[in-house]
């Protein structure tokens, strides 16, 4: 069964307005644009270092 994960994060006034500036442009919403730019994180990291195994505790 697969279920979502909660993250909260505390940014300062100035990077939530300019996240959500860009979110806007891009139109996403700020939550889609943060999940966006994880993604991003990861596709990067996975093609330099190999993708990243799942362990059965982890997910």
């Amino acid at each position: 069964m697969n279920k979502n994960k909660h993250l909260g994060i505390r940014i300062d006034s100035k990077l939530h307005y300019k996240l959500h500036y860009i979110s806007r442009y891009e139109g996403r919403s700020g939550n889609a644009q943060i999940l966006y730019l994880i993604r991003q994180c990861i596709a990067k990291f996975e093609k330099e270092h190999g993708e990243i195994e799942l362990k059965k505790n982890d997910t």
